[in-house]
C-alpha cells in the first residue's frame, strides 16, 4: 500500500489488516460500522489491527494517531466518526494518543463509493484544513481510515498535515482494495 503514496507526501509506512473484497465477512463488518450504528466494531477492529501490527513493530516511533475526519453534519447523522472509533481501539492497545483536532474536514461533496480515481481525487481536493500545526510539527503521525481504495482521501488529509512542517506520516487502515 505504501507505493500508492510514494512521492505524494512524506510517507514512512502503510498497512491494512486485510484486502477488502465486497460481500465478504470483513466488508460486512465495515458496512455495519459505517451504516448500522455499531461504533463498538470500530474499537474492536482497532484492537485487532493494533495487536496484529504491534508484533511487527509497526507502531515504533509513532507519536500520534490522526483519524481521517468527517464533517460535523456527517458526524451528527452517523453519531460518530468510524475512523475515530478505530483510532480508539488502536490507542487502547498501543497507548499512542489520538489527535482528533489537528485536521478538520471543512466540506463533504459526495460519497467516494462509485467514483473513478480522478473523480475521487477531485472530490476530496481542498476538503481538509490543518488546525494546530504546532501539535504535530516534528512528529511522526499515523493517519487512520477504515478503507483505502485509490488513496485519494488519505492523500488529501496527509498533504494538509504535511503543511505543519517536519512531519513524518504513516497510514493504517482496516481494509485495502483496488477498484
Amino acid at each position: 500500500m505504501v507505493r500508492l503514496f510514494w512521492g505524494q507526501f512524506p510517507i514512512e509506512r502503510a498497512a491494512a489488516l486485510f484486502f477488502f473484497t465486497p460481500q465478504s465477512d470483513c466488508s460486512q463488518l465495515i458496512y455495519d460500522l459505517k451504516y448500522h450504528r455499531q461504533p463498538h466494531l470500530g474499537q474492536l477492529l482497532g484492537n485487532m489491527v493494533a495487536h496484529h501490527f504491534a508484533q511487527h513493530h509497526f507502531f515504533d516511533g509513532i507519536d500520534a494517531i490522526v483519524p481521517v475526519p468527517i464533517t460535523r453534519m456527517r458526524r451528527w447523522k452517523r453519531g460518530y466518526n468510524q475512523s475515530e472509533e478505530i483510532a480508539r481501539g488502536l490507542h487502547d492497545e498501543t497507548g499512542i494518543p489520538v489527535m482528533r483536532h489537528v485536521v478538520k474536514r471543512i466540506s463533504f461533496n459526495s460519497s467516494q463509493t462509485r467514483k473513478s480515481i480522478w473523480e475521487r481525487q477531485q472530490n476530496v481536493e481542498n476538503v481538509f484544513r490543518l488546525q494546530h500545526a504546532e501539535h504535530i510539527n516534528g512528529k511522526h503521525v499515523l493517519i487512520v481510515d477504515d478503507i483505502v481504495t485509490t488513496g485519494a482521501t488519505v492523500r488529501a488529509c496527509a498533504k494538509e498535515l504535511a503543511k505543519a512542517g517536519d512531519v513524518r506520516i504513516s497510514v493504517l487502515s482496516i481494509g485495502y482494495t483496488k477498484e
